[in-house]
């Protein structure tokens, strides 16, 4: 179900495999001034998720902010015609099947410019992941940027994560082999810094409610 966690923000958790391991994945809707929604990483657009999602408002974007967060997009996209619906860099090439409104970059799209901000983590190529801030209620909205398993509830789960150095809120060890171009990523991560975040909400784990500027400066202070 959806759930409320600050002014015009909701999240959607829900169990996930990714290789056999239970990573768990979760959607973040955001209302915009117009009234109109900001679907970001969407889940399964079963009927009850539709007709709460619907209660809110209409669907004006669907993001797909990361390589591997694209799985549902085409349910939205045939629920929502209206809506642009968005690729992170690269997406659209993998995902060829979906009609793409958009590719992200750096810039807010008009649909929410002056509401969320963006930036492009081009640095970590595997997910080409686009990192959200939402100005009202200072949170930073990602997909695989920042990891948070080290607590999962599911025993292989807080193993693996151990093994990634996932072991607090953060990033993993595949950042430190992914990652060639430390200086494009020092610049990125300085601009998400910037944005000051308080909460950050991520696809993998439980949120991080507040201190999300010292979590993310922690996770990449090794840059």
């Amino acid at each position: 179900m959806l759930k409320q966690i600050a002014e015009g923000l909701w999240v959607e958790a829900r169990r996930l495999r990714f290789l056999g391991i239970e990573t768990g994945t979760r959607m973040t809707v955001v209302r915009l001034a117009d009234g109109g929604l900001f679907v970001h990483s969407p889940v399964s657009l079963d009927g009850e998720t539709r007709k709460a999602v619907d209660a809110l408002g209409p669907v004006k974007a669907v993001v797909a902010p990361s390589g591997f967060h694209h799985l549902y997009v085409g349910e939205w996209m045939r629920a929502y015609p209206d809506a642009i619906v968005c690729a992170c860099p690269g997406l659209e090439r993998k995902r060829g099947d979906l009609r793409w409104s958009r590719v992200l970059g750096d810039e807010p799209e008009p649909e929410w410019r002056g509401e969320i901000e963006q930036v492009f983590f081009g640095a970590r190529k595997l997910e080409s992941e686009v990192v959200f801030f939402h100005r009202a209620s200072r949170t930073l909205i990602c997909a695989d940027a920042i990891f948070n398993l080290a607590s999962h509830p599911s025993r292989l789960t807080r193993v693996v994560a151990r093994l990634m150095g996932n072991r607090r809120p953060g990033a993993t060890l595949l950042e430190r082999l992914l990652i060639r171009d430390r200086a494009a990523a020092r610049e990125q991560i300085d601009r998400m810094l910037a944005w000051n975040a308080d909460r950050i909400v991520l696809a993998h784990g439980d949120l991080i409610e507040t201190g999300g500027t010292e979590v993310l400066r922690r996770a990449y202070a090794w840059l």
